[in-house]
């Protein structure tokens, strides 16, 4: 299971109209490694500034990884810690989380991290069964 949906917003979910608010925080809750990966990464951008911010530490555990790659694996949940944060993020391997301003600034050095010669460039055989 990817989140621990509440009966309430469940309930919201069966009306209809899901408020995301709600859904961030369901997500926050739910998935705590990828919330703080991304959270961290958004502070870090801010304060140091610059193209963009990623981490390239792999997660401790599986459940640490699991919860990164449903993070970033659902276009619902993307798409609202995108908005929530107001970045682009990106994603290489099992690990390797990226957030991008909304910037136009950065297209390029987003095309390069997300195009397939810097996943290639990314490869390790560390992380070959990440």
């Amino acid at each position: 299971m990817s989140l621990d949906v509440s009966p309430a917003l469940l309930e919201q979910a069966e009306r209809g109209e899901v408020d995301e608010a709600e859904f961030v925080d369901c997500v926050r809750a739910s998935l705590p490694y990828a919330w703080e990966m991304i959270s961290s990464l958004v502070v870090r951008l801010k304060v140091d500034g610059g193209q963009f911010a990623d981490n390239q530490t792999p997660p401790p555990d599986e459940q640490a990884r699991g919860q990164l790659l449903r993070a970033l694996a659902s276009d619902a949940i993307r798409g609202s810690l995108e908005r929530h944060f107001g970045v682009r993020l990106a994603f290489q391997n099992c690990h390797r989380v990226a957030v991008f301003p909304l910037d136009p600034a950065v297209d390029d050095r987003l095309a390069k991290f997300t195009s397939i010669r810097g996943q290639l460039l990314n490869q390790s055989p560390e992380l070959r069964d990440c």
